[in-house]
């Protein structure tokens, strides 16, 4: 009859050999094995959903990010940042001091009834109409409020159509040749009937920029 100090021998022994078991199939064999999988069949998904242009990364289809001017004063910290009349606007952010901070990610987390938010949603609206040119009552929610991650890369079609005549206005360009292109961008619900049509901002702009 086995000791009881043989006895849990074999007993650790089989332990051990079940967690390297383990270790190789969970730890080694199946991340290898769907991270193939990935490479071959979801290469673009896989790598970061980036874009490119001209050869070079700007960004990734999955991350929103700011259409800027550059500043008068880089040196001035209190300096407020310029929307560029000629790109495609994203939504706000939250995330990060600057807004679209991906070391930052997050929301505002304040609630509808802080006067605050109250407060920077009017004055976002009324900058918004006044850069798009178009009435206040007018301007879309998605213009006006941040995402919860506050890395949304998308718009409502209806908050890119809205800024259509601005775009081709500052680029010198047919409004109709403008909204056609935004037609060609708004994707549809997930499988049909999963949120809301969009529009990824980065992949528009993308296309803005062939234009000239």
């Amino acid at each position: 009859m086995p000791t009881p100090l043989l006895v849990l021998i074999r007993l650790h022994l089989a332990a051990l050999r079940l967690l390297l078991v383990f270790t190789v199939v969970c730890g080694l064999a199946y991340p290898l094995l769907i991270t193939g999988f990935a490479q071959l069949a979801l290469d673009r998904q896989a790598n970061g959903s980036l874009l490119r242009r001209d050869g070079r990364v700007v960004g990734s289809g999955l991350l929103g990010q700011n259409f800027e001017l550059p500043k008068l004063n880089p040196a001035d910290p209190k300096e407020r940042a310029r929307p560029d009349p000629r790109w495609f606007q994203p939504r706000p952010s939250a995330a990060g001091s600057g807004g679209y901070d991906p070391t930052a990610s997050g929301a505002s987390n304040l609630g509808p009834d802080d006067a605050g938010l109250t407060a920077t949603i009017g004055d976002r609206r009324t900058a918004v109409a006044a850069f798009d040119g178009i009435a206040a009552e007018r301007v879309p929610p998605d213009a006006v409020t941040a995402s919860g991650s506050g890395l949304d890369p998308q718009i409502s079609p209806a908050y890119a159509y809205q800024q259509v005549d601005r775009v081709a206005g500052a680029r010198g360009l047919d409004p109709a040749v403008v909204r056609r292109l935004v037609g060609e961008h708004v994707q549809g619900r997930v499988l049909g009937f999963l949120g809301q049509p969009r529009v990824n901002v980065l992949a528009l702009n993308l296309a803005l920029a062939r234009l000239g």
